[in-house]
């Protein structure tokens, strides 16, 4: 049964800058020759750099922003809260701001100066948080936040169920025609939950067999920025952990590898959390004989500094 339900009058692909979604889906096969794998099995990444704010968040913030107003929930002159140390503060910082709303983001101030400058540079009003607490923290002062001040819209990406229906409505749909309903098996990064649980539930709906798996850190303290280690995090609402047949772990020594592997190989610069997407997907492929595998490149690297 979908559990997410699309909003007929929407059309959350168009901003004032450029479409969100449609990225290319690209086919790493210098990677996957270079890891040892056979040619019956095909590793592809759908680059979400190409989007607005240069992150696959720019579809959940928007989709977030598009219901809010549809049910009254945001208006002019309103301000947009939640917290973010990573892609879903630049998104809300573009798309925030072209809809005409104030943006205040609860950051953990261990944050990368590059982006915080970024963030500053847009005029967002940021608040930072104590970074021992990381984005649990941010997150709980984002909510006692709103809680005092019914000026604020809390989008909370991590509990909103707008953050799945974006993946579910534009990500998993163009994996599908881009491979030509090839895909056998999808792997993603786990952080709000809401990318990897949008994506998979359509996916599944599809096609049954399709295996998806979850990338998460190894540790608690590997530092994989964009992933969030499970077992301790507090659950976001937006993610299903139903819908994983597997969860495959990572650690930041093999994120780095597989970063300069893409970079030698692929000639492209990712993010951190897209590294480590293809290190477990990597991994999988060991184990197949043939078969489709999609994952993200989130990001790039300009942001990391």
């Amino acid at each position: 049964m979908n559990t997410y339900t699309t909003i007929k009058h929407l059309n959350y692909f168009e901003t004032a800058v450029w479409p969100i979604g449609q990225t290319p889906l690209l086919n790493l096969k210098a990677t996957a020759t270079a890891a040892g794998l056979p040619d019956s099995i095909h590793l592809l990444a759908k680059a979400e750099w190409f989007n607005p704010s240069g992150s696959v968040k720019d579809r959940a913030a928007k989709r977030i922003i598009q219901v809010a107003e549809a049910e009254g929930k945001l208006w002019p002159g309103m301000t947009l809260l939640d917290s973010s140390s990573g892609n879903m503060a630049l998104a809300y910082a573009t798309l925030g701001r072209l809809h005409g709303y104030k943006v205040k983001l609860m950051v953990p101030a261990n944050a990368t100066p590059a982006r915080l400058a970024l963030l500053q540079n847009y005029g967002i009003d940021l608040t930072p948080t104590d970074p021992a607490q990381g984005s649990d923290g941010a997150m709980a002062a984002a909510r006692a936040l709103a809680s005092q001040n019914p000026n604020y819209f809390y989008a909370n990406q991590y509990d909103n169920p707008a953050n799945g229906e974006a993946y579910y409505e534009t990500l998993a749909p163009e994996i599908w025609q881009q491979s030509g309903g090839r895909v056998t098996h999808f792997v993603a990064g786990v952080g709000s939950g809401g990318t990897f649980t949008g994506a998979a539930q359509w996916l599944k709906e599809r096609n049954p067999n399709i295996f998806c798996a979850t990338v998460q850190p190894k540790t608690e303290k590997e530092g994989i920025k964009g992933l969030k280690f499970m077992a301790t995090a507090v659950p976001p609402k937006a993610y299903d952990p139903s819908l994983a047949d597997a969860h495959l772990a990572v650690t930041a020594v093999e994120a780095k590898e597989i970063s300069q592997l893409l970079a030698d190989c692929e000639g492209v610069s990712v993010g951190p959390s897209g590294a480590a997407n293809v290190a477990a997907a990597l991994r999988l492929a060991q184990t197949l004989d043939e078969g489709t595998i999609v994952t993200l490149f989130p990001d790039d690297s300009r942001y990391y500094s």
